[in-house]
């Protein structure tokens, strides 16, 4: 398409663009890598970019384009990216928050039959317009903090057909989210009490019933399972993950939450990602960095369940893959505001803003083994944020009390 085209928007102008074009994958960041562009401007086509620079020059280039005018001081970042959710539920689990309060942990809790359990009930007992309106609630609220991308689990069925129930209702509203859903089959997020077998049998009945009509279906190519004392062994997970991994899918593992284990099972199994972290040990640290497997911390869950963060600037001085997201579910992370929990993170743990900023980014997106996102660079889908500021240290100065005045998704924009 010539330059001159008018299907070609210039959009536009920014005091600053937070581009992270050249920043890498793995380590540390600093503000040299954030690829700032000042006075600048992006042109939009099809709902991707085609190029990024200072306004003047653009200007002159794309002469034809229709001008898109941005008023005001604006900061324009990439849209969030959220690579771990479990938003698909019914019910809430107040009473469990109160009783962790009064000093009942997580575990105590799921042992006492709360817990995923009462969540389980909630939205096996919803009927499905229900849980639709209550997803497109929660896809909303994200789109208005500036999430473009979100994953979203299943996790709250256990059974295989309650799994196939919650994973209908995510490919069947792809295409009327607001935002880009990326569906992951968590159908052993733990066994189920009603299930008459033991975790074994369980994983063996979800292999050969569920994962047959989710390939045949085209339902989800990622899947999950949650390796802790009160869900799943590493040796039982090695074998269900295996099972994903001969139908093509990708893995991703919940891990060492509160006991190690599940960082080295991902990284031996080639995971995409390792969510949680918060019990990493030295050496599981040292395996993540070394790995292609993304580190995928969960704040959300740590400021939910009272426990210390995941040890993310250990993980990214060792050289991992830093990403952060929010575990936004209505046990352990009820808020699911993930720029106000990476802003917290940053705080306790010392992660510089790029750091930060590229963990709910590019570096979140590479969690979900996108690659087209998280950038604002030639050829990567038009998902951006404009913030009324004229400075973008305001955005993590503010802890998420500024929340974006722009949004775009595949270049279209929602004024707020």
């Amino acid at each position: 398409m010539k330059k001159d085209s008018a299907a070609y928007r210039l959009i536009g102008p920014f005091r600053q663009i937070i581009t992270f074009k050249d920043a890498p994958l793995k380590g540390p960041l600093d503000e040299r890598q954030l690829g700032v562009i000042q006075a600048g401007a992006v042109v939009v086509c099809d709902g991707h970019v085609v190029a990024v620079g200072e306004m003047e020059s653009l200007s002159s280039i794309y002469k034809a384009a229709a001008y898109e005018p941005v008023e005001g001081d604006k900061v324009l970042l990439p849209g969030f990216i959220d690579a771990h959710t479990h938003i698909l539920f019914a019910g809430s689990r107040s009473k469990d928050y109160g009783m962790r309060l009064e000093g009942k942990t997580y575990l105590d809790i799921a042992h006492a039959g709360g817990g995923i359990m009462e969540t389980v009930r909630s939205t096996r007992a919803a009927d499905e317009p229900s849980l639709i309106k209550k997803l497109h609630l929660r896809l909303h609220k994200m789109l208005q903090s500036g999430i473009t991308t979100a994953e979203v689990k299943t996790g709250y069925g256990l059974n295989v057909a309650e799994e196939l129930r919650l994973l209908k209702i995510l490919h069947d509203n792809r295409d009327t989210s607001v935002i880009q859903m990326v569906p992951t089959c968590l159908a052993a997020h733990m066994r189920p009490p009603d299930f008459k077998g033991d975790n074994r049998d369980y994983l063996t009945t979800i292999e050969q019933e569920l994962f047959e009509v989710i390939a045949q279906q085209g339902l989800a190519k990622r899947v999950d399972i949650f390796v802790e004392s009160s869900a799943f062994s590493a040796e039982e997970a090695r074998s269900y993950l295996q099972a994903a991994k001969d139908k093509g899918w990708a893995v991703t593992v919940h891990a060492d939450q509160f006991t190690p284990g599940g960082a080295q099972l991902a990284v031996k199994m080639g995971a995409l990602s390792a969510d949680h972290l918060e019990a990493s040990r030295e050496e599981d640290i040292r395996a993540l960095a070394k790995s292609n497997t993304v580190a995928t911390v969960l704040p959300g869950a740590s400021l939910g369940l009272g426990i210390p963060f995941a040890p993310a600037r250990k993980l990214l001085d060792q050289g991992a893959t830093l990403a952060i997201a929010s575990d936004w579910n209505p046990g352990s992370a009820p808020m699911g505001d993930l720029l106000t929990q990476a802003a917290l993170l940053s705080v306790y743990q010392k992660l510089s803003m790029a750091e930060t900023l590229a963990g709910i980014t590019f570096r979140a997106a590479a969690a979900l083994g996108l690659y087209d996102r998280g950038r604002i660079a030639e050829n990567m889908i038009g998902d951006m944020q404009a913030y009324n500021t004229a400075d973008y240290r305001d955005i993590l100065y503010n802890q998420g009390a500024l929340k974006p005045a722009i949004i775009w998704t595949k270049s279209k924009r929602y004024d707020q």
